[in-house]
């Protein structure tokens, strides 16, 4: 699976830039359904309780869970995912809406680089990925508006390269939001953390991101 995406679709706010490519594996979560039928995209997969559908869709591939539960229904999307040995997540449908739910995918996008994949939330106005004692980068020609945030109390051996605002080795905390309202410059852009974990939002295009 190393080279297949995995589209995962939610029921919240869509990009409207959900373009699953052939062979790319779709996996829709609970309510999201709506949104597949209404583009006349047909998942490979269901997975959720189903309290927001209201009923399991007929489809041949359901993963029916209880409605009292430790995972979101978009965490036992990613979970399967991951079990079926996907490293690359495009998650549509995962910002907005609810704000516990934008804050619990934010939260999903660390599970996903903490098990050595890749995962990025597409927004109408910013996207989101997640890096764990590692590095991302963005292709040149970006322009906008980028932020990074500790992901936990402490985030070591931050590095900004390519940005107006560059780090070295630097220390980010989950209460002093420093790394806020940096920007691309065109060049190629790297952003990197040596120990611990990073959210990274930007606005644009989700395509500047390497590995979409």
């Amino acid at each position: 699976m190393l080279g297949k995406r995995c589209f995962i679709v939610g029921a919240g706010d869509y990009s409207n830039n959900f373009t699953p490519g052939q062979g790319d594996f779709v996996i829709v979560a609970d309510a999201g359904y709506t949104e597949l039928v209404t583009r006349g995209i047909v998942p490979d997969l269901v997975v959720g309780d189903f309290d927001s559908l209201g009923r399991a869709p007929d489809h041949p591939n359901v993963l029916h869970s209880p409605a009292e539960k430790d995972d979101t229904d978009m965490m036992l999307a990613i979970k399967e995912a991951l079990r079926r040995g996907f490293k690359k997540f495009i998650i549509d449908g995962g910002l907005g809406g609810r704000m516990d739910h934008t804050m619990a995918n934010m939260q999903a996008l660390v599970h996903i680089a903490s098990s050595g994949a890749q995962g990025a939330l597409l927004g109408r106005d910013m996207n989101v990925t997640a890096v764990v004692n590692g590095s991302v980068g963005f292709l040149p020609g970006a322009s906008g508006i980028v932020s990074v945030f500790s992901a936990g109390s402490k985030a070591d051996g931050v590095t900004l390269k390519g940005l107006k605002y560059p780090l070295d080795n630097a220390q980010l905390s989950c209460d002093y939001p420093i790394g806020a309202s940096n920007e691309f410059t065109g060049s190629q852009a790297t952003i990197s953390v040596s120990a611990g974990a990073l959210i990274i939002m930007w606005d644009g295009s989700p395509e500047i991101l390497s590995w979409i």
